[in-house]
């Protein structure tokens, strides 16, 4: 079984299921980075053990369980066994959480997971039958699953997001850098030039930012940039020009800290956004096999089978963990 130890990962999108990010991954030396999500991340742990650091601590996720984080909650990822971890997850937009939490909860303002790791084997199985309905073209089945998948995670582990609200001089100065950064982001002044701007001394901007956002500056301007340049990758913008948009050196330097953010390199992560594109109006495509039609692919089924057994998943492009290049897609495991 040489190739289940093979890291393999597809990051893709459902049409049927907007604002919504879909991953199939198995990581044995991959190791994420500190950095956010603008999408809430579920992902079900199906063989291994995730450890990622959040809210202080590391926090550990083994099959059955659940990694839940919230939107714009700094955290890493890294295997804590040697085998790796082999998961599913499903990345709902705080637009999409808010709609189903409001219809079938009783949280009111902003809604969002309490603790970050849940052991709840239905809900594993949820999140993976989501994915498998996407596989199959089942409009109606992914909808639904996602919504009771969400609404049973709000239900056992739901609480309102606290207001992150600017208040001390500390906060205002870091907010004020931040938006420095973003508007700057291709040609960013030194922390020394950009506390000079801000009438502070460098030792108390890095502090004050670091308080704020949870990461110091030159980190959240790397995860910053990756998030832009998944928009302008959405958009259609070739990896090696939304390199340059952002402020990375070329596309190496971009697939690098793309795939230590995200998971696969950015050239896969675009096929994926195409294929969706294309794809609109096909014929569903059977779970189980791997189909061809010109550039589009769709991965079998990754889940749960009869009596516990899992069956052998398919990804789009190896993992590229332990090289910065972007690997071409293939469809054998």
């Amino acid at each position: 079984m040489a190739g289940s130890r093979r890291e393999r990962a597809r990051h893709w999108q459902y049409d049927d299921l907007p604002g919504v990010d879909l991953l199939r991954a198995r990581y044995i030396r991959k190791t994420f980075v500190r950095h956010t999500h603008e999408h809430f991340v579920i992902a079900a742990i199906a063989d291994g053990v995730e450890v990622f650091h959040h809210g202080g601590g590391d926090q550990y996720a083994g099959a059955g369980a659940l990694a839940l984080v919230n939107p714009d909650t700094p955290h890493t990822g890294r295997a804590g066994v040697p085998e790796g971890w082999r998961y599913g997850a499903v990345y709902p937009s705080p637009e999409v959480v808010a709609a189903i939490a409001a219809e079938t909860t009783t949280l009111r303002g902003a809604p969002g997971f309490v603790r970050p790791v849940l052991d709840d084997p239905y809900a594993v199985r949820l999140v993976h039958q989501v994915l498998r309905a996407t596989d199959e073209g089942n409009a109606l089945a992914a909808d639904t699953l996602l919504r009771v998948a969400v609404t049973r995670l709000l239900r056992l582990n739901g609480g309102t997001l606290p207001r992150r609200e600017v208040r001390t001089a500390g906060a205002r100065i870091a907010a004020r850098a931040r938006a420095v950064l973003e508007d700057r982001m291709a040609g960013p002044p030194t922390l020394e030039r950009l506390a000079a701007e801000l009438g502070t001394s460098p030792f108390a901007l890095l502090r004050a930012f670091r308080d704020t956002y949870g990461m110091p500056p030159h980190t959240w301007l790397t995860d910053a940039r990756v998030r832009r340049a998944r928009r302008l990758l959405d958009a259609g913008t070739a990896p090696s020009e939304a390199a340059l948009a952002v402020g990375f050196t070329d596309q190496p330097h971009l697939n690098r800290h793309f795939s230590r953010i995200v998971g696969v390199p950015p050239g896969a992560y675009q096929r994926e956004r195409k294929n969706v594109q294309d794809a609109r109006g096909g014929p569903p495509v059977r779970s189980g096999a791997w189909q061809q039609n010109g550039q589009q692919q769709h991965a079998q089924t990754y889940g749960t089978t009869a009596e516990g057994s899992r069956t052998a998943p398919s990804y789009g492009t190896p993992s590229a963990s332990a090289s910065p290049s972007d690997s071409p897609a293939s469809p054998s495991e």
